[in-house]
């Protein structure tokens, strides 16, 4: 633990809203959200082909987004020491470019086994921005602009995962899956020249060595601390909720009485662009409100939302959809804003371990949704679901209010 960790700069060096270097760094990490998750997701849409193209199975197709989230996942719990030793912009810089270039390697990958190395690869990479990026945030920004910013990140995220969903699966469909991502991977080259240009170097960043035993003492820090540890779970129990229900909408929707084709149904993720707004709007609004008091609106929105999913109305059921992503975005920006305020030490870690416990409540509860879904069908996902958001309101209900 150092002094440094305690001892806040005077509030006039912060990024402040009413300064256009605000928007310039707000840009910025938007980008860099952009290209981490478009990378991301960007072979979900391209299953089906793999599957045909390498003459394997639907699960073994899969492995090509499950080894990088994977990947990623563990990455997570490094790439904040290093950042504590090289600093937060050069490491997010790297991996954005080292993203780019992985991103045009693997489509020249005749052989799947290699194709799915260089997704493991490029999933460790992501770690770079995807566990900094809030630190960098909670460091630079205001008191009084912290939640708007990482609101205009959460909405990068939003456009970057629909973006490797929808637009990919388009392009492959007129001009092949390699031509898809060497295209995504130009535009994620152009994004990380963006970024590189209109970050800001940090001023409130102090260099720290690594060592293993300092990595587990920062981990412990804030794992020691219920109210920290809650905001970890939010991650986990929402984005469980928010995966279980968009994996399994697509089968309920392939069936009768909708039979919805397979664009029709992989359209549905530009919903994610309500992401854009709740993130920024329900996160500024945090800034003015509370946390706390924000965050129970969201997840009230999400509740009622899946609830609504109930109804066999296909509108109904694509404004259940829209309402619960809006809240969802909200309650993501809100969460991971507030884990990096209150980090007074170990800040890096912090963003490492809610993203961490993020990415696991993805992995698990998509699986467990899978298991509700066989057995009980539409109605086994939605008391799932609501489950996962009843804990994560209680818990919300039960944090210290704001003074």
């Amino acid at each position: 633990m150092f002094v440094s960790d305690f001892i806040l700069p005077n509030d006039s060096a912060f990024i402040r809203r009413s300064e256009p270097l605000f928007w310039r760094a707000s840009l910025a990490l938007f980008c860099g959200a952009f290209v981490t998750f478009a990378n991301l997701y960007s072979t979900q849409a391209l299953l089906p082909l793999l599957a045909k193209k390498f003459s394997i199975s639907p699960a073994a197709a899969s492995l090509s987004l499950s080894v990088a989230t994977i990947a990623l996942a563990v990455s997570l719990l490094f790439t904040p020491s290093l950042s504590d030793r090289l600093g937060r912009k050069s490491v997010m810089l790297s991996s954005l470019a080292l993203t780019s270039l992985l991103g045009f390697a693997v489509t020249f990958a005749e052989h799947y086994s290699l194709l799915l190395l260089l997704r493991a690869l490029q999933g460790a990479s992501l770690a770079g921005l995807a566990s900094i990026a809030m630190t960098y945030v909670s460091e630079e920004f205001s008191n009084d602009c912290r939640t708007l910013a990482m609101g205009l990140y959460v909405s990068g995220t939003a456009v970057g995962g629909m973006t490797g969903r929808i637009i990919t699966g388009s392009l492959t469909e007129y001009y092949g899956w390699e031509t898809a991502l060497q295209v995504l991977a130009f535009v994620s080259l152009i994004c990380t020249l963006l970024f590189a240009f209109m970050l800001p170097q940090s001023k409130h960043f102090s260099v720290r060595t690594f060592s293993i035993q300092g990595l587990l003492k920062g981990f412990g820090y804030h794992l020691k601390q219920p109210d920290q540890l809650g905001r970890f779970i939010h991650g986990f129990l929402l984005m469980g909720g928010l995966v279980s229900l968009y994996n399994y909408v697509g089968f309920r929707l392939s069936t009768a009485p909708y039979l919805l084709g397979e664009s029709q149904i992989g359209w549905l993720f530009s919903i994610y662009l309500l992401g854009i707004f709740s993130s920024t709007w329900l996160g500024s609004k945090a800034d003015r409100h509370g946390h706390r008091k924000v965050l129970l609106y969201s997840i009230a929105m999400m509740l009622i939302a899946v609830l609504l999913s109930l109804s066999p109305n296909l509108l109904l059921l694509i404004l259940s959809l829209g309402l619960f992503t809006f809240g969802f975005f909200g309650a993501h920006s809100i969460v991971s804003s507030w884990t990096g305020l209150v980090a007074k030490s170990y800040k890096a870690q912090a963003s490492a371990l809610y993203l961490l416990f993020y990415y696991v409540g993805s992995s698990v509860m998509g699986v467990v949704g899978g298991y509700f879904w066989s057995h009980w069908y539409w109605p086994g996902v939605v008391a799932l679901v609501t489950g996962l958001v009843l804990v994560s309101g209680f818990i919300a209900w039960m944090s210290p209010k704001e003074a």
